[in-house]
């Protein structure tokens, strides 16, 4: 099970975060922190995998971006760090070369396309062609209550 997912720049700025475990609001800040100081600590070349209090994470780099996944350690993390490309796959098909303001200034969209793949901690769909195929239906649907 995924207990949360964040994206978080070089500077430790958390851009987008999606918990779905319990956590106490305070809990949720110093736990960004700490991973945050955890990764960019961490040589490129150790594995992409972190043993984290009783958790497992699985990160990725992508330009300034850490995407990473809480998950439980007893899953298969080569898994996770497949949906974390094939969730930044899906992030460029949709916004076309994916960067940090998108992240930004469409974390609306973010969300749903997060929504589409991940519900309630479990990757839910692999298909980029369904997931763009469900925002497309979304935002048609937006266009005509307007």
């Amino acid at each position: 099970m995924i207990h949360f997912i964040l994206l978080q720049n070089k500077q430790g700025k958390t851009r987008i975060s999606k918990w779905y475990s319990p956590f106490e609001h305070d809990e949720k800040r110093r736990l960004e922190s700490e991973i945050h100081r955890v990764l960019i600590r961490r040589p490129t070349k150790f594995s992409s995998f972190i043993e984290f209090r009783k958790y497992t994470l699985v990160y990725r780099r992508y330009a300034g971006l850490y995407f990473t996944l809480c998950v439980d350690p007893n899953d298969n993390e080569l898994s996770y760090l497949e949906a974390i490309h094939l969730f930044v796959e899906i992030l460029d098909k949709y916004f076309g070369s994916v960067c940090e303001l998108d992240l930004v200034f469409g974390f609306y969209k973010v969300f749903a396309l997060l929504d589409e793949f991940i519900c309630g901690g479990e990757i839910q769909e692999t298909s980029k062609r369904i997931v763009m195929g469900r925002i497309r239906a979304l935002e048609e649907h937006e266009k005509k209550s307007k």
